[in-house]
């Protein structure tokens, strides 16, 4: 089983980016020196009052400290975005890092940054659908001609194209059956967001296998899962040191409308504990190893995708946290 850290690139108006950013490649050259294979930053705009460094400079930053990882976007909101954009820099990316980078999408959620960009909601799925195999066009083809609903390329070819010649992993976000069967069906792979509990992570997965064979294809490869989680020296001390910072931010998603964030109309503070059962991993090191091998035997997982940090837990527990995780690495492999 491979692993990977979903970096926290969200902070406080008053917290120094100067200081987050070495934070961060502390942070790969500790997941790197721990047995991790891959890195993965996500992607949002107009956050404030939360500062956000956004996906593809900070890659381009990191990759030097993670040498030889696997490095991603966890998710490109291509539902806004221009494809052609996208592709040349995830391609160049693709260069950056070596040959080892992942293309994460999805079509977004929040409404506020599609009226930013200019870009309709309703279009979102249209847009994303139209996007994926241009993209994949741009990449394979040295000139390409498209008419389509939203984008327009007259005999035009990319200016860089991915390190191997052909093209890139596109793993496709996705949390309602729609959009699963729509991974299914474009995607390379499904990468699940981290909020389904293990109930709805088995039907979706039905849903997802189904879709895959009827549109005649072959089981994904490395098969991703996010998981929130933090590992402590006992479940107590994680617990105590994680169950605030992650209420916040699993909050803050709420409120942008993340679809899955919250599970049911009432306060997640009020029973928070109960939602974080069978999602999230708060534990020590021998209760994460049991709860890594039951998504390996129950759901295939091959490559688990953790999110360890979130604003308010401390630098120094986020990398006490990747060095227990290290010891799990190492007894999985």
């Amino acid at each position: 089983m491979d692993f990977g850290i979903f970096l926290a690139t969200q902070w406080p108006e008053q917290a120094s980016l100067n200081q987050e950013i070495d934070n961060l490649a502390a942070q790969v050259r500790t997941a790197k020196d721990n047995g991790f294979t891959s890195i993965w930053v996500g992607q949002h705009v107009l956050t404030r009052p939360l500062q956000m460094v956004q996906t593809v400079p900070l890659i381009a930053r990191l990759a030097v400290e993670g040498e030889g990882m696997t490095f991603g976007s966890c998710i490109t909101l291509l539902g806004m975005m221009n494809p052609i954009m996208v592709a040349e820099e995830a391609a160049s990316l693709d260069w950056i890092t070596g040959g080892k980078f992942v293309l994460g999408a999805g079509i977004g959620y929040r409404k506020e940054e599609f009226e930013s960009m200019n870009v309709a909601f309703e279009d979102r799925v249209g847009r994303f659908e139209e996007a994926i195999p241009l993209i994949r066009r741009l990449w394979s083809e040295e000139w390409v001609t498209h008419k389509g609903d939203h984008f327009t390329v007259n005999n035009l070819g990319a200016g860089i194209r991915p390190h191997n010649g052909e093209s890139l992993p596109i793993w496709i976000g996705a949390q309602v059956p729609r959009a699963v069967r729509r991974a299914a069906r474009m995607g390379d792979v499904w990468l699940p967001s981290p909020t389904p509990d293990l109930g709805v992570l088995e039907e979706y997965f039905k849903i997802y296998n189904k879709a895959r064979t009827e549109a005649g294809l072959a089981p994904p490869k490395g098969q991703p899962l996010i998981r929130e989680c933090f590992i402590g020296a006992t479940r107590d001390a994680a617990m105590s040191a994680a169950r605030g910072p992650l209420l916040a931010k699993i909050e803050s998603y709420a409120s942008w409308g993340e679809t899955g964030s919250t599970g049911s109309d009432t306060s997640l503070a009020d029973g928070f504990d109960d939602f974080m059962a069978n999602r999230f991993i708060v534990a020590d090191e021998a209760e994460a190893l049991d709860e890594f091998t039951r998504y390996k035997e129950q759901f295939g997982i091959e490559h688990m995708i953790l999110r360890i940090q979130w604003p308010g837990l401390a630098q120094s527990d986020v990398i006490d946290c990747i060095k227990r995780l290290g010891n799990v690495v190492a007894r999985l492999n």
